[in-house]
């Protein structure tokens, strides 16, 4: 159980008496969602999973599709990311984000940028079990140039671990960075970022970008503004981001998830549900500092600050994280 989690563990926990309270809350004409929400929220992801064997032992029924079956929409997804296995869930995240429409290489990053080694082969291990097919070769079929290069190296899970820092090291890697850019006379030598990117640990990095900035003046998110374009830029500058701070980084993408018009579901419940038993406390600390609104407050707004908003577009928005679906992120969250 993470530091600044919001999700525990049930302390008197009775798979039998929960499978039971579901079973009736599916009973009869519609269903009992709050029951659904009450269960399901104040228990981890390992009692959740229990419940769902008791639940087939008791009454020979998959607990998960009965669940698909009496809830729908948005409310449905998040139910059902609450019931996966966390390894698998963020396996079913990246295989989305890759065979969708396009790549969504800025939830790729995520995912692959946010865990550590260990969980990262693990999670590509599920996503071998669950495709037939390794993570590697998927992306490989899906990205190209150095996009899909950076995104190999960020799905081998070899990045160094250890706390050290070098600031000799450092020093040589941010001229190397300077190097391979700024100071290339044509274009960019795209492998040396990828290298260091890649491989150094997280504090060697920040000693790397504070390093960078003493030499040139400017920082290193200034330097990809200026060596790189499109999806890779958009990449490397997350990728950056969560090396310097990974919780500001999920805090930011949850911002970015209800900043447009409508919500970016997918995403919000994601990080919602993959770091409640995590450090979604300190998410929503840094959410709230950062951007003025508690988390919680955002969620139940949903969309663009009222104030920007007609009214008639308003009643939609409302829908973005409306009802049920609202209440259990809310339940989550707090």
């Amino acid at each position: 159980m993470g530091k600044s989690a919001t999700v525990f563990p049930a302390a008197d926990f009775d798979s039998e008496a929960d499978a039971k309270a579901l079973r009736e809350a599916f009973k009869g004409f519609g269903t009992d969602e709050a029951t659904v929400i009450d269960v399901l929220v104040n228990r981890s992801n390992e009692q959740r999973r229990q419940i769902a064997a008791t639940f087939k032992t008791m009454y020979g029924k998959d607990l998960m599709k009965e669940l698909k079956s009496e809830l729908r929409g948005n409310f449905e997804d998040v139910v059902v990311a609450l019931m996966t296995d966390p390894v698998e869930f963020q396996a079913k995240e990246l295989h989305h984000a890759i065979s969708g429409l396009g790549t969504d290489e800025i939830t790729i990053v995520e995912i692959l940028g946010v865990y550590d080694n260990e969980a990262v082969v693990n999670i590509g291990n599920a996503y071998e079990g669950l495709y037939q097919t390794s993570l590697e070769a998927d992306i490989k079929g899906d990205a190209s140039g150095h996009l899909k290069r950076l995104l190999v190296s960020l799905a081998n899970g070899h990045r160094d671990e250890s706390d050290q820092v070098d600031e000799e090291a450092a020093r040589g890697d941010a001229q190397a960075l300077l190097q391979a850019g700024e100071l290339l006379f044509a274009g960019t030598d795209e492998s040396v970022f990828n290298m260091i990117l890649c491989q150094r640990n997280r504090a060697q990095l920040r000693r790397i970008f504070h390093e960078y900035e003493e030499i040139t003046g400017h920082s290193i998110e200034q330097a990809v503004e200026n060596e790189f374009s499109g999806t890779v830029k958009d990449s490397l500058l997350q990728l950056v981001h969560c090396v310097r701070d990974p919780v500001e980084f999920l805090a930011a993408r949850l911002h970015d998830a209800m900043a447009g018009i409508g919500t970016d579901d997918r995403t919000l419940i994601r990080i919602v549900v993959a770091r409640s038993e995590i450090d979604l406390g300190e998410i929503k600390e840094v959410y709230e500092a950062k951007y003025g609104k508690s988390l919680a407050e955002r969620i139940e707004v949903g969309g663009l600050p009222i104030g920007r908003l007609m009214p008639l577009i308003l009643a939609n928005f409302q829908q973005d994280c409306s009802g049920d679906y609202k209440r259990t992120l809310v339940a989550i969250v707090s």
